[in-house]
């Protein structure tokens, strides 16, 4: 870890810190990987996720939406329906979600027996 403070990595206005204040809410990461195979309604993703209740779901959402993550697509029909989609901004943050969980997979045993 050479370098950190020489570089400036993690500075307040750095793009790691950006990618690590972002990913650090608790629910970001889930929703963000429950919209990776397509578009999805609100009712969808409260299924899909468990857990989470639907007022912090929707301020997840709407953080994400602010960031340019995800996209909110409200459709003129009866009964009123939206659906929420990965941006293409948001889809490049798939790959290292997916990366993050296969290391809890490999490594959260050890992590929690440390605990």
């Amino acid at each position: 870890m050479s370098g950190f403070g020489s570089e400036g990595y993690f500075l307040a206005d750095c793009p790691a810190r950006l990618a690590v204040d972002l990913l650090a809410d608790k629910w970001a990461a889930v929703v963000l990987y429950g919209l990776s195979a397509g578009p999805v309604r609100h009712g969808e993703l409260i299924e899909m996720i468990g857990g989470i209740s639907r007022k912090v779901l929707t301020q997840t959402l709407r953080r994400l939406e602010a960031r340019g993550l995800v996209v909110r697509r409200a459709f003129a029909e009866v009964p009123p329906r939206v659906e929420y989609e990965l941006t293409p901004l948001g889809a490049t943050l798939i790959d290292p979600i997916h990366t993050l969980t296969e290391w809890a997979r490999a490594n959260g045993d050890e992590v929690l027996d440390a605990g």
